[in-house]
């Protein structure tokens, strides 16, 4: 069986982070040499002393480290922290489970995961099943954003896409095999790959941080998977605040899902890729509302709070400015990401 090792990355949710490792030592009989590093995002609560207690005392010392990190650079840098001292081990993973703290492991779904990325030599990354709390399926696996899925997600009219051809972002949910991306919150990451295609870009805050590494894995030739059998439950949002997109029932993302979306276009798709980007999300929202006007049939989507907050950041702001900020293999630790600079 392959070396693997897990990274998790705190903030704020320390008693998760103890119940996620809890979940992950069952599973350690299957992996005799299994390692987690958590790191912790400059919470300024009290993890950092629950964590180097709790961490410090069995069953944990022996395979867990903990490592507190400066300040919140956010999810990706995290990640790249943790990933950096993992590979300037003696004896580097093979590959790596990225796991949110609000993620618990079904029995089995490492063995699942690993099994399936040694059948599959072309996987830069295989992504787990997220099962809700009360035991249905959330979506995993996804296709990119492009500029008609904007389009489609500013109107939100059902069968719209359907109609004009265009593919939904969501994978059919419990559907195997290769996907465009899958969620960073239980996903297998081949050593290999991040060798070659370089780790998170630090540019990015938090969201799209990991649509934006896998895009670029498949720019090196890599391919995505999708691992039903690899079962997670997963707390949506109980680390960010932020649930499908939104912070709340009628309140836009905070202002960095804006942020990360712009960079995101701008790094795949040019410098007029954010732009175009909310030009067709906001064409596709007066589609919306035009459509409400005339049809008792469809109510026009509610999409007030976004739109507000989209044309009072910009509309593609920031597309100019985003330039890769890509860590790679042998990058000293510690270095601020690149947001923070910009």
């Amino acid at each position: 069986m392959m070396r693997i090792s897990v990274v998790i990355v705190n903030y704020r949710t320390p008693d998760m982070v103890l119940a996620c490792l809890k979940s992950l030592d069952a599973e350690r009989g299957a992996f005799p040499g299994l390692k987690a590093v958590v790191v912790d995002n400059a919470s300024g609560d009290d993890s950092v002393a629950i964590l180097t207690r709790e961490t410090g005392k069995a069953p944990f010392a022996e395979w867990v480290r903990f490592t507190p990190l400066p300040h919140n650079g956010g999810f990706g840098w995290g990640n790249n922290e943790a990933i950096l001292s993992l590979l300037d081990d003696d004896a580097p993973p093979e590959a790596i489970l990225l796991l949110n703290p609000d993620a618990m492991i079904e029995p089995g779904a490492i063995t699942a995961l690993a099994q399936d990325m040694e059948r599959r030599p072309d996987a830069c990354a295989i992504g787990s099943q997220l099962v809700n709390q009360d035991g249905s399926l959330s979506g995993s696996a996804f296709r990119f954003p492009t500029i008609a899925r904007e389009f489609i997600r500013g109107a939100g009219i059902g069968g719209l896409g359907r109609i004009l051809g265009i593919k939904p972002i969501l994978v059919p949910i419990g559907e195997a095999g290769e996907v465009d991306w899958v969620t960073g919150a239980s996903v297998l990451v081949r050593t290999q790959a991040l060798r070659e295609a370089g780790m998170f870009d630090t540019g990015f805050f938090l969201y799209f941080e990991e649509v934006e590494l896998m895009h670029r894995f498949g720019q090196h030739g890599w391919k995505c998977y999708h691992c039903p059998d690899s079962r997670v439950v997963h707390v949506a949002g109980a680390s960010t605040g932020v649930v499908d997109g939104r912070s709340g029932a009628a309140r836009a993302p905070p202002d960095y899902v804006f942020h990360s979306r712009h960079r995101y276009f701008a790094l795949t798709a040019g410098r007029r890729g954010p732009w175009l980007a909310d030009l067709a999300w906001l064409g596709g929202d007066l589609l919306a509302r035009l459509v409400g006007l005339f049809s008792r049939r469809y109510a026009a989507h509610d999409n007030v709070a976004e739109r507000k907050a989209l044309l009072r950041i910009g509309i593609g702001a920031g597309g100019k400015r985003a330039h890769p900020a890509i860590t790679r293999t042998g990058d000293p630790a510690g270095r601020p990401p690149a947001w923070m600079e910009t």
